[in-house]
């Protein structure tokens, strides 16, 4: 009940006080390709349930058609627009959004397709009690998983193969350490990596 509270004050809070960076981002995004603003993908929440998460449009239209889920740097179906929105974590902002309608927190894992959660074995289902949040040790250790992937030929597979088993170890340390003591820690460690570029340890 306390985290939920947290989400929402906080949420609640940042919308109204960076709507006008949503704002000019946005008219950025639809003035570049007349598409949508907001990517819209499906990813699996708590309890299993699906949702549609709110992300700032990076790509082009229907990118996600190609069937490949993990992102490059190089990915030439970024936007010139999108490029800068993804250097500056800035396309994860309306995640604020999902946060404030309950779909996500502001700390816990981040939120993964249904095919990756489907891999999860029994101990790692855990992770389905938790509401996915848009910032977590994961995120602190890796926050730029397209530099790793950027020459890849197969990023799914490399993801899985590179990243996807810190990742969870990493969740899952989240999961058995979780209080908002915590959530604060992550907050702080997110804010020194993006703001000062200062290497951070979870």
């Amino acid at each position: 009940m306390l985290k939920r509270l947290f989400d929402i004050l906080v949420s609640g809070l940042a919308l109204a006080l960076l709507s006008p960076i949503l704002l000019f981002f946005a008219w950025r995004i639809k003035s570049y390709d007349r598409g949508p603003v907001f990517y819209r993908g499906e990813r699996t929440g708590l309890k299993g349930k699906m949702f549609r998460i709110y992300k700032f449009r990076s790509m082009i239209i229907d990118a996600e058609k190609t069937g490949v889920s993990s992102t490059t740097d190089e990915d030439p179906r970024i936007t010139p627009v999108g490029r800068l929105l993804r250097r500056t974590k800035l396309d994860e902002l309306p995640q604020l959004i999902n946060v404030f309608i309950g779909d996500m927190s502001i700390v816990g894992p981040r939120p993964e397709v249904k095919r990756f959660t489907d891999m999860y074995t029994d101990d790692e289902k855990v992770l389905l009690n938790i509401r996915p949040g848009i910032t977590d040790y994961a995120s602190i250790w890796n926050s730029d998983e397209g530099e790793i992937l950027k020459d890849s030929k197969d990023p799914d597979g490399d993801y899985l193969r590179l990243l996807r088993p810190e990742k969870i170890r990493l969740q899952l340390k989240y999961y058995h350490e979780m209080s908002l003591w915590t959530d604060l820690k992550i907050i702080y460690l997110t804010a020194l990596k993006i703001f000062l570029k200062k290497g951070t340890h979870a």
